[in-house]
């Protein structure tokens, strides 16, 4: 799918241009200052309802409306941003250059962009698409993928405070691995054929069907406005699906029954720790608490880690809104490969620690 731009000679800015410049600045102001009322907003909502702010219902509403709206605007921006940069560099340009003789340094830089980006699962999936359809090589938008909610800042810092420096350099140092390792694994087999019609025909040329040095700053953001219009009117929904179970999820976490299942040292607790934090979803922020109970009642270090792990690299929301980017296929490919490495870094812990 490419996006086509019908552009005349180039002219003097007249009254349209600067209603365009105008325009762009003022919806990214109004896109800041939304994002910066997210959860005033939540909890208004969640105060219309019938419900106990802080009962099971209250949690999973206020969640609801925090996370949507959060989701969908970094989609739209992030998309207008990607969408406008692609003017001057297309899918081809783009492949060249991350393909060259140093492109494996990509795997890792994208891990430590993840690492950087302050972003739950869900929230990386915008700037995932935007990779993607920018043309950057799909292994090394995995890389970003798994890196992002596993290691990012707010995790760490958290992770830092309940169990010392000492274990969360080295979880760091796991999530960074595995990042960058299943990154490099992905890519390496081929699986571009496996993503959604839609993202390789957007990937498979150029953009527009003029020469890029015929494009104003104005029909750039034109394509940018485009790209908005057809990935946000594709995904939205799946948005609305996919962070309406996590919320369901999140308001009624089974601590009781994850603390029998994680409370011992079997070997199978590690397994059956990433296979019950799968279906759930919270950012690391929401996780950090359930891994403090879990260790308080027993459970091993490897283990909680490897749930840590799964609950925000691995989300069932998560997944349900890259289906419209990705195959099953491919979603099957990336939960085994991530899986495989935080069932390392589990067994490893308990070793280990």
């Amino acid at each position: 799918m490419t996006v086509e731009t019908h552009v005349q000679a180039p002219h003097g800015r007249d009254a349209s241009d600067w209603l365009w410049y105008a325009g762009v600045l003022a919806a990214g102001g109004v896109l800041y200052l939304l994002y910066g009322q997210l959860i005033p907003f939540s909890e208004w909502v969640t105060s219309l309802f019938p419900v106990a702010r802080d009962s099971h219902t209250g949690e999973a509403i206020a969640f609801f409306f925090y996370d949507v709206p959060k989701v969908l605007l970094l989609l739209t921006g992030i998309v207008f941003v990607v969408g406008f940069l692609r003017s001057w560099f297309s899918p081809e340009k783009t492949r060249a250059i991350l393909a060259g003789r140093h492109h494996l340094w990509g795997y890792p830089l994208a891990a430590l962009l993840g690492v950087l980006t302050p972003f739950c699962s869900c929230s990386s999936v915008p700037l995932f698409i935007g990779f993607v359809s920018a043309g950057i090589p799909l292994g090394v938008t995995f890389s970003f993928l798994i890196a992002g909610p596993m290691v990012g800042p707010v995790g760490l810092g958290l992770l830092y405070g309940l169990v010392g420096w000492q274990v969360a350099t080295i979880y760091l140092v796991f999530g960074f691995t595995i990042a960058t390792v299943a990154g490099f694994v992905l890519g390496r087999m081929g699986l571009e054929r496996y993503l959604q019609d839609w993202v390789r025909e957007m990937t498979a040329g150029p953009v527009g069907d003029l020469l890029e040095e015929h494009l104003t700053l104005v029909d750039r953001m034109k394509i940018g406005v485009e790209q908005v219009r057809e990935i946000v009117g594709k995904v939205w929904i799946w948005v609305l699906f996919g962070i309406g179970i996590g919320a369901a999820i999140h308001g009624y976490v089974p601590e009781a029954m994850m603390l029998k299942i994680m409370g011992g040292k079997a070997w199978w607790s590690v397994p059956a720790a990433v296979v019950v934090g799968v279906p759930m979803y919270t950012n690391a922020a929401g996780v950090i608490p359930i891994v403090e109970a879990l260790l308080g009642k027993g459970a091993a270090l490897g283990t909680t880690l490897a749930f840590m792990m799964s609950v925000i690299a691995l989300s069932l929301p998560e997944m349900i809104i890259l289906k419209q980017v990705l195959t099953y296929r491919l979603i099957a490919i990336f939960i085994a490969v991530v899986s495989m490495g935080i069932l390392a870094t589990g067994f490893l812990f308990n070793v280990l620690l």
